[in-house]
């Protein structure tokens, strides 16, 4: 193949392999359609991945090849053994990836330049472009990559998932990325032409800023730091992009820093928390009255029977479902899907009532419902099931307990206080699917499970399901 043909299928892979990844984006917006835009992203990759082999010829295309290949196979061991309830986790593993490859990138690239590009020992000139866009990546890329992996640690509870809060910490946070500037416009201005130490101390620096970035971030604040590291990530990449002079990567990483930009705008407008307010307002770090304690210690709440829930169901005229993480623990979707199959052929309208942070990322309990095959015309949004909820019979809450709390709109010292919540509170009965009474994520009590018409069906979620669709069916 002669170059000029080569770079001419280059450059339509390349193109073909842009628009599919924006098509998937598109698809991507809705669950009916997610599924397809997934694949059509998925095959985008793959010819990316056929403009990176023509590009390199020969030229270490091996190299390459084991890239692809061990790439894919902890990409398919992640989605076939990850579970579902541990997809934020994996989540922020990938992105930590993504952010940490920009940053090697950029610092094999910067030390090429500092043996004058082959193995001179001579440091040559970066140039104005390249030396601003090296520094970006590699910080931005580093902090998403310390930070994700703190991320991580907190949801797989290796370490506590509270905010890590000490005196001084904004002072601190602060001196080191004044560090960071300092010594990323000194690296321009030499274009390079500086000591190792100095790019290594930025570089250390940058990484410790991710850590400290994250520290004092928990509760139901990390999907949406979860999402603004993606941004980073997305951002990084594109930088890396201009560093190498490669048009994919440009576009690739801008279409997942937008995306994930617009996600950590439109969750913390769904939280009604600015994005400063989540960075730095260490939430549930305590000093509202509503922090609750981990004892589980009993309060004023009425206990409820399989029997008597399956009645109050059965002969309902609306009940509305609100999953929330402790469906995801118990894997209770499909018994769920059960349940309103159950209730459906008796008459009952079923609606499940879909909180815009419910879990622990967004679209959570939308991925897990169609998991098992619940119509996507069943699940509405908050703003839809909200006017819903005072005409509904029965709200069956499963394990959502921050996105139901009406402490929200009362209680002026909680921390969620100002959150849009679901008002399930408002439905004629309310029943509770509990393993018990110790908080939820957010580590805040919730006054719902003491109103009067609301009561407690204790246990693991499944087996409390799985018992009211025998009962249902006993009717």
């Amino acid at each position: 193949m002669s170059a000029t043909a080569a770079t001419a299928l280059e450059r339509i892979a390349e193109l073909a392999a842009i628009v599919l990844f924006i098509l998937g984006l598109r698809y991507l917006s809705s669950p009916a359609t997610a599924r397809f835009g997934n694949r059509i992203a998925a095959v985008g990759m793959l010819l990316a991945l056929v403009a990176v082999f023509i590009a390199n010829g020969t030229l270490g295309w091996w190299a390459i090849a084991i890239g692809i290949v061990v790439g894919g196979v902890i990409g398919g061991f992640a989605a076939l053994r990850v579970k579902m309830t541990a997809m934020p986790q994996m989540v922020a593993l990938f992105n930590g990836a993504g952010g940490g490859a920009a940053a090697l990138i950029s610092t094999i690239e910067f030390f090429v330049f500092q043996s004058g590009g082959q193995a001179y020992g001579v440091p040559v000139a970066m140039g104005a472009v390249i030396s601003v866009s090296l520094v970006l990546s590699a910080i931005i890329g580093a902090v998403s990559a310390a930070g994700s992996i703190v991320a991580f640690l907190k949801l797989q509870e290796l370490m506590t998932g509270r905010p890590i809060t000490y005196v001084g910490q904004q002072v601190v946070n602060a001196l080191v990325a004044l560090a960071i500037v300092a010594l990323g416009i000194w690296i321009v201005a030499t274009q390079g032409l500086l000591p190792p130490g100095a790019y290594v101390a930025m570089l250390i620096a940058a990484l410790a800023l991710g850590v400290l970035f994250v520290l004092p971030i928990g509760g139901a604040d990390m999907p949406v730091v979860i999402s603004l590291l993606n941004s980073f990530t997305g951002l990084a990449v594109a930088i890396t992009g201009f560093e190498l002079g490669y048009n994919m990567l440009i576009i690739a990483g801008a279409l997942v820093g937008a995306s994930g930009t617009l996600l950590t705008l439109l969750m913390g407008k769904a939280m009604n928390r600015p994005l400063t307010n989540v960075l730095f307002g260490a939430f549930g770090a305590g000093g509202g009255m509503e922090v609750a304690s981990s004892s589980g210690a009993v309060q004023n709440v009425r206990a409820t029977t399989t029997d008597d829930v399956a009645v109050m169901l059965a002969y309902a005229h609306q009940v509305v479902i609100v999953p929330g993480y402790g469906m995801a623990v118990a894997q209770a979707q499909h018994s769920v899907r059960e349940l309103a199959d159950q209730l459906e052929k008796r008459g009952v309208a079923v609606k499940y009532a879909i909180h815009p942070v419910a879990g622990r990322m967004p679209g959570h309990m939308n991925v897990l419902l169609a998991e098992a095959n619940v119509p996507y015309n069943a699940l509405y949004d908050m703003d839809d099931i909200n006017p819903e909820f005072p005409r509904s019979d029965v709200a069956l809450v499963i394990g959502a307990n921050d996105v139901t709390n009406p402490a929200a709109r009362s209680v002026a010292s909680s921390p969620i206080y100002g959150m849009p919540i679901l008002d399930v509170d408002k439905a004629s009965n309310v029943v509770v699917l509990k393993r018990s009474m110790r908080s939820g994520f957010a580590g805040i009590e919730n006054p719902l499970y003491e109103a009067p018409n609301c009561t407690m069906l204790f246990g693991d979620a499944k087996a409390s399901v799985d018992g009211l669709v025998a009962a249902v069916k006993a009717l």
